[in-house]
């Protein structure tokens, strides 16, 4: 059945089945490979995308869910690098391995568009169940805190980002 979708402002018309997890039909079908496989389970967090503006595990989002969605993945966070989550992660070097950064990042920008200006307790509660093997949670908490204060420098910005993304705007 063909499924209407709006991914990094593109409209895309895909023919997937119902239950196929929109994880892979961003990666196999549409061909954006910064979205990864974890676990299967949404349990990782390591296929974290926006729909409308929310946080959402791929690999558990039936495409058919997201009929008509408008869809974010870590490539369409921003077109040139320039989000703070991106910069922040960036600067302070972030990623060992790097292959959850991309669901951690998205994670960190649903949150600073919720929350511009989060604690320490925020963060946990709205990182928790983005599993970094590498260890690197408090490189990702420091980034965080360094998104949100460069978002200050930059009034508008990661709700511009997300808006524009999920079609709020």
């Amino acid at each position: 059945m063909p499924y209407k979708l709006t991914v990094n402002g593109r409209p895309a018309t895909v023919d997937a089945p119902a239950d196929m997890p929109l994880l892979w039909v961003i990666r196999d079908v549409l061909n954006l490979r910064g979205t990864k496989y974890g676990c299967g389970i949404g349990q990782c967090g390591a296929c974290t995308v926006h729909i409308g503006g929310r946080a959402v595990r791929s690999c558990q989002t039936p495409v058919a869910a997201a009929d008509n969605a408008k869809i974010t993945t870590i490539e369409g966070l921003s077109p040139d690098g320039s989000h703070p989550v991106q910069l922040a992660w960036a600067d302070l070097d972030v990623p060992q391995c790097g292959y959850c950064q991309a669901g951690q990042m998205m994670s960190a920008a649903a949150l600073l568009t919720k929350t511009p200006k989060p604690t320490d307790r925020d963060i946990d509660a709205a990182m928790n169940g983005n599993i970094c093997r590498c260890g690197t949670y408090i490189r990702i908490r420091q980034a965080i805190h360094k998104a949100a204060a460069l978002s200050a420098s930059r009034p508008g910005r990661v709700a511009h980002t997300m808006s524009s993304a999920s079609g709020k705007e």
